[in-house]
């Protein structure tokens, strides 16, 4: 019996460690308390038990009040097939391709789903592009069963968001909040279509902000801001809600991340704030009128931030000018140059991308900015007037691989574990290389266990320039890389402006941090 008795007093803890571990990933400001350590009992206070009420309660209000405003589209595209006739083995494939000719062409509709949320009561709905794009019909059903024709009013593949149109009068609609105010670890409740489950609300937290998806929308604009929640997001939630515990939209689920293309722990939303943006522009101008400073930028790395001259790995580092004609990019303009590293927009630090994308999002074409970036530890503002982005980015075509040039006469810079050569008259012609970076060093080489690999690449890369330590010097030869070198010390920063091959951009800047060789 007193063995019997322990038991369910050690499963009585167990069971309190649980509720108060849930409440405090909560994030709600809830009466503080502790394990059951006096040796009396693991009872629950009863504010306690309150507490956790209320935190269900809060789910519940949220499915209560945000799911009628949430809708399941259906989309349709029409798709015409030639249709083949039996293939007979042993007939020649003229009198094949000519029996497959005289088939007469058949449509097909490709049918799939999604999910998208009401947004004004005269029937503006929010979703994703991908959900809507190149659909010949749209219909959205409600939760109530109403079933409604829609109209694609706009689309913007770089952002991946749409606004699509239903006519109905009175319709539920969602409120949006801020994104800016949401934090890591708050709760979020996503709510969709997933795999034909109409309606289903999931919840979880948002495990991270300002989430860069390589690759994901494509095009030199695509955003890199995305929030991360481990609310379980599928096939089918794609243009859905999710919603803060105060019943906001906080963002658009857009995308997942899993090997196996079905819930992995990992979904990704497009920021409330950035949609609106896109949404009103639709609206107005039929397409998104799009701020740039017409620069390409990454995250600033511990090599980037100290040949900038900071203390603290932060910034963003301009690499190239990102505009065409180049000099008619706004931040060349205002003197911006490749190799600097912009630490301020606004009077507000930028430590990243999605940080400096959400500032300058902030304004429209037109309006100027002001900037702060450190220039090899020198401080520099600038006052940039904003462009707006070309609707169409140009495409950018492959250069033939260029020619090696003869072997006597590449070098090799064991400082920098690179080895280099001239650019010579055979690779201009193959390369197809424009006269402004016809001079310079091609790299031929890069050891991969020295300083220079993942930054210089081989036989697609050109140095120009040795930009820092300055002054700047132009690189005709490998006698003048190794007198740059020469000054170097292991642990040093070089500064290189570098064209790629094929990339059909202009220069961008690299360091490098000198080795021991």
């Amino acid at each position: 019996m007193a063995s019997r008795f322990s038991r369910a007093r050690f499963g009585g803890v167990v069971v309190i460690a649980f509720v108060c571990g849930l409440l405090f990933a909560s994030g709600l400001d809830l009466t503080k308390f502790g394990f059951a350590q006096d040796g009396k009992g693991g009872k629950v206070a009863s504010s306690q038990v309150q507490s956790l009420a209320e935190t269900g309660s809060a789910f519940e209000a949220i499915a209560d009040h945000v799911t009628p405003a949430v809708v399941s589209i259906q989309t349709q595209r029409v798709r015409s097939n030639v249709r083949r006739g039996p293939q007979r083995p042993g007939i020649e494939d003229f009198f094949r391709n000519f029996e497959q000719q005289q088939q007469p062409q058949r449509e097909e509709a490709q049918e799939a789903s999604g999910t998208g949320f009401i947004v004004s009561k005269d029937g503006y709905i929010l979703t994703n592009n991908h959900v809507v794009a190149d659909a010949d019909k749209v219909t959205v059903t409600m939760l109530d069963k109403r079933t409604f024709e829609a109209r694609v009013i706009g689309r913007d593949p770089t952002t991946d968001v749409a606004v699509i149109k239903v006519n109905g009068v009175d319709l539920p609609v969602v409120e949006l909040g801020d994104d800016n105010l949401a934090r890591v670890g708050q709760w979020v409740v996503a709510i969709g279509n997933p795999l034909g489950l109409d309606f289903t609300v999931t919840a979880g937290i948002i495990s991270a902000k300002g989430r860069p998806l390589p690759g994901l929308l494509g095009g030199k604009y695509e955003i890199t801001d995305f929030i991360q929640t481990d609310a379980a997001i599928n096939p089918g939630n794609s243009g859905g809600p999710l919603v803060n515990i105060r019943g906001e939209v906080v963002g658009i689920n857009s995308a997942i991340a899993s090997s196996t293309g079905f819930y992995a722990g990992y979904g990704f939303a497009i920021p409330v704030s950035l949609a609106k943006q896109v949404m009103d522009d639709l609206i107005a101008y039929g397409k998104v009128r799009r701020p740039v400073i017409g620069v390409a930028i990454t995250n600033a790395t511990a090599t980037d931030a100290r040949a900038a001259g900071l203390k603290d790995v932060t910034g963003v580092l301009v690499q190239t000018f990102s505009f065409v004609p180049i000099d008619e990019s706004p931040a060349k303009k205002a003197g911006m140059e490749p190799g600097d590293v912009i630490i301020a927009a606004d009077g507000k630090p930028t430590d990243r991308v999605s940080t400096l994308q959400r500032i300058v999002r902030s304004h429209k074409p037109g309006e100027t900015m002001t900037f702060e970036a450190m220039r090899f530890g020198a401080k520099k503002t600038f006052r940039v007037k904003l462009a707006e982005a070309p609707e169409a980015p140009q495409q950018v075509s492959a250069a033939p691989a260029p020619a090696r040039g003869s072997e006597s006469a590449s070098r090799q810079f064991d400082k920098i574990g690179i080895a280099v050569e001239p650019v010579s008259p055979e690779l201009i012609t193959r390369a197809r290389i424009a006269e402004p970076y016809r001079r310079g060093l091609i790299v031929s080489d890069v050891n991969v266990t020295g300083p220079s690999y993942r930054k210089l690449t081989a036989d697609g890369m050109i140095l120009l320039q040795v930009i820092n330590p300055g002054p700047k010097r132009d690189l005709r030869s490998p006698a003048d890389l190794d007198a740059v070198l020469s000054r170097l010390r292991s642990g040093d920063l070089v500064t290189f402006l570098v064209y790629d091959l094929g990339q059909d951009g202009p220069p961008r800047a690299v360091s490098v941090q000198v080795g021991g060789g």
